[in-house]
């Protein structure tokens, strides 16, 4: 990680980065390009469960007129007292990935997603779909297979007519070909990200089964108890009274405020990088202090 520069109040920031190290369709190095292109000062690539997309970037070199900080975006589970059907996403920043336990997660989690690909293209072909695990890898690469990989498959061979078709109809949340992920312990996730020299913050907060504003905050609470120091308040699919609230609440409780577009590639066709479908922005000022944080 490199000293930030002075502050502008105009520039725009990434925090939120897929890289094709899992379900994003640009490299490590195309997407610091691109930041480079429209303009942003800095980004972080958080790839699901995985931190070789910040690892090779990293490698690769950032460019002198960017600032960057290794991410990830981890599954884990609500904790007991707030059932949740999904994982709830937690992002981690300015990680050691050298880091010995969180080597050892990300191990368990990649684990996870092998064994869960296969129960994914087994229920298609049950469902009388010409679909194979061999078939897949040329799509993965290098990358950690997920559903987003199985999508592209199905796409190109006739299966889907696109992405979101794919997930629609087959690979979503109760859909026919949808198999449960093994989810961290929330209080895991966030020691095991802090153990990493990071910082854990709550992405996405509206995507979330806890949504009822009104009983957020002491799910948010719970979360801080377990180390939690921030929350991702702006975002593309967050209305603006709930970014005004998530802002509040941060404010109120000394959490972090950081933004992203959780941005995919092609996958997100909608979405560009730093801009959302156009008119969104993180400020820099953002990620100045999210760097004070991670240097105390």
């Amino acid at each position: 990680m490199k000293k930030p520069l002075a502050s502008d109040p105009y520039a725009g920031i990434d925090l939120h980065v897929h890289s094709t190290a899992s379900d994003g369709t640009l490299t490590p190095s195309e997407i610091l390009e691109m930041a480079v292109q429209l303009g942003l000062k800095a980004v972080s690539i958080t790839d699901h469960d995985t931190i070789s997309g910040s690892a090779a970037a990293l490698a690769n070199g950032i460019p002198r007129s960017l600032e960057f900080i290794a991410g990830i975006e981890i599954s884990a589970a609500a904790p007991e007292e707030y059932p949740s059907g999904s994982s709830v996403h937690l992002l981690g920043y300015g990680l050691d990935l050298l880091d010995a336990s969180l080597n050892q997660l990300l191990r368990v989690l990649q684990s996870s997603r092998e064994n869960r690909n296969p129960q994914i293209i087994q229920r298609l072909s049950d469902m009388g779909m010409d679909i194979t695990m061999e078939e897949l890898s040329p799509v993965v690469g290098d990358a950690t297979a997920g559903r987003p990989h199985i999508a592209q498959l199905m796409v190109a061979k006739g299966l889907a007519d696109s992405i979101n078709d794919a997930f629609d109809r087959f690979l979503g949340k109760n859909r026919p070909a949808y198999v449960e992920k093994h989810r961290v312990p929330m209080i895991d996730a966030i020691a095991v990200i802090k153990s990493a020299g990071g910082v854990a913050v709550l992405a996405h907060p509206y995507l979330n089964d806890v949504t009822d504003l009104d009983n957020f905050e002491p799910f948010l609470l719970r979360l801080k108890e377990m180390g939690l120091e921030g929350i991702e308040a702006v975002y593309p699919e967050h209305s603006e009274a709930a970014t005004a609230h998530y802002c509040q609440l941060a404010l109120k409780h000394n959490l972090l405020i950081t933004g992203g577009t959780d941005f995919h590639g092609a996958v997100t066709p909608g979405i560009q990088m730093g801009i959302g479908a156009g008119n969104f922005h993180v400020p820099y000022s953002f990620y100045e202090r999210l760097m004070a944080r991670l240097e105390q």
